[in-house]
């Protein structure tokens, strides 16, 4: 990501140099005007700022904190009054940046040793020897230390802003390269530029328009994740004008409010972040992006060969399910429409999405040990005698046999599914005879999904069932067979599982 993309164009004309006059007598503000009116520093005209009391003084510093200079007369409502506003500027307002020239017409009442040491004043003049060279003179010279100091504190607070922005980038790219899948990779992309920029989703929420991260397949463009757009599967056509631009050019592009961060992996993988309605960007977070951007590649290639390991490892998973599933001639596509609402029923219930994706990539082989049952009990049209019932029941702990010993969480989660997905909570399931908690929540989901799945499809034992009749049957078993509140977050919910039906539907 090229710095100078980021780096801040078009920087406005710096303001005037800002000068409090702190006097009672009028005609001193009018001759000080006069005499300064064509004075500039670093190409900066003087703002006059006018006081005629201290109290009054006190009310201007109050509102502006970019006063780079103060003409403090010392005998004003009081004797000491000037003195006051001095006391008041270093200690209560706790401002030391502030340049202070003291001017008295009464010398004696402030003596000028006692005045400079005890009230941090900067300069201390005369009415009487302010001649219009030595007031030029002394306001270059406090202009020029204010100006100084300001540098120097800018330089410090961006060296601070550098350290903490490392920090955030570091917490930033943690938290990605935790990210398991590409949806919640892209999610946390999302948040952690958010972060990086210093501002709350709240804000981009309202003040950002299309923010979206995007992969580019080899067939077009795949949102992945976004925030205030309403269609998710449709880019709009300026859009995809920026991120063909960025295609193109092989690099993130500004253009006024438009943003596109360009992520390449050394596999080819690209990755775009588009923003609208960004404000600019500062040199340092252009520098903190770039570090990010950076991290943000390693973890897109990291996560592109985890991601090919893991959809190699699903293909062989789906394709092992459909030797059962064709063996035991069920419905086609059975396990797909299992593991589909599997995962919808994990992410409804609350679970995160690696849990919900570990499930979908599991339940394929819920019923993996029915390979080790007869054709003759497995195909049986009519209902099964004592015997071959007590046959088919020990596909359960076959399955859980194959499955189990592995150090791999997808079939230990496999394991524990074929294990259980017969268990009922109330305890009159089958191997085990456990209930309610006992039984894992993965199981439990999946128990939901196959009766659901079974009713709604024939059967060489049944046909299928109307929605309705399914409904109600899943009512009664609430409690007895089913878990309760699965039941009633699919009930809750049945039009997603007449959706995965429909994409699935029987071949």
């Amino acid at each position: 990501m090229p710095l100078e993309l980021l780096r801040e164009m078009d920087e406005p004309r710096l303001p005037p140099w800002k000068v409090l006059l702190v006097d009672d007598d009028a005609d001193i503000h009018q001759v000080t005007k006069l005499v300064l009116r064509r004075f500039t520093l670093d190409d900066r005209p003087l703002e006059f700022i006018h006081a005629y009391s201290g109290i009054e003084a006190k009310e201007k510093l109050s509102t502006h904190d970019d006063i780079a200079l103060v003409f403090l007369d010392v005998v004003m409502e009081s004797d000491d009054a000037g003195l006051e506003v001095a006391r008041w500027i270093r200690q209560d307002l706790g401002n030391h940046k502030t340049r202070i020239i003291l001017r008295t017409g009464q010398p004696g009442q402030a003596p000028e040793q006692s005045v400079v040491a005890d009230y941090d004043i900067n300069d201390y003049k005369e009415k009487t020897e302010l001649t219009s060279q030595k007031l030029f003179t002394a306001v270059l010279s406090a202009l020029r230390s204010y100006r100084d100091i300001i540098k120097i504190d800018h330089a410090k607070q961006l060296e601070t802003n550098y350290r903490l922005g490392l920090e955030r980038v570091i917490q930033s790219t943690a938290v990605i390269f935790q990210q398991h899948t590409l949806k919640t990779f892209s999610n946390g992309i999302l948040q952690q530029v958010l972060s990086l920029l210093r501002m709350n989703e709240q804000s981009m929420l309202v003040s950002v328009r299309g923010l979206t991260t995007i992969q580019q397949p080899e067939s077009g463009y795949q949102v992945l994740a976004q925030i205030g757009q309403n269609q998710e599967d449709t880019i709009d056509p300026v859009v995809r004008e920026y991120l063909d631009k960025a295609i193109e050019q092989q690099q993130s592009i500004i253009d006024g409010d438009i943003f596109v961060g360009y992520f390449a992996t050394s596999s080819g993988a690209v990755s775009l972040l588009y923003l609208k309605g960004a404000r600019k960007i500062t040199e340092l977070e252009s520098q903190l992006l770039t570090i990010f951007s950076y991290s943000v590649s390693l973890a897109f290639e990291n996560l592109s060969l985890s991601q090919e390991i893991i959809d190699t490892q699903g293909e062989l998973i789906y394709r092992l399910g459909d030797v059962v599933e064709s063996r035991s001639q069920e419905a086609g596509n059975h396990v797909r429409r299992m593991s589909e609402l599997s995962y919808e029923l994990c992410l409804l219930l609350g679970y995160s999405e690696e849990k919900a994706q570990l499930l979908r990539q599991a339940a394929p082989m819920h019923d993996i040990g029915k390979i080790a049952i007869p054709d003759s009990v497995l195909l049986k049209p009519g209902k099964l005698d004592a015997d071959e019932w007590e046959t088919m029941k020990n596909h359960a702990a076959i399955g859980h046999n194959i499955l189990a010993g592995s150090k791999r969480k997808i079939l230990q989660t496999a394991a524990t599914i074929a294990h259980q997905h017969h268990e009922k909570v109330d305890g009159t399931g089958y191997p085990l005879g456990l209930k309610g908690d006992e039984i894992s929540i993965e199981a439990r989901i999946i128990a939901v999904a196959d009766v659901f799945d079974a009713l709604t499809h024939e059967r060489c034992y049944k046909p299928a069932w109307p929605v309705e009749e399914v409904i109600e049957e899943l009512k009664r078993s609430k409690g007895s067979h089913l878990d309760a509140k699965i039941v009633d977050t699919l009930l809750d919910n049945i039009d997603v599982a007449i959706e995965i039906n429909r994409k699935y539907a029987t071949e």
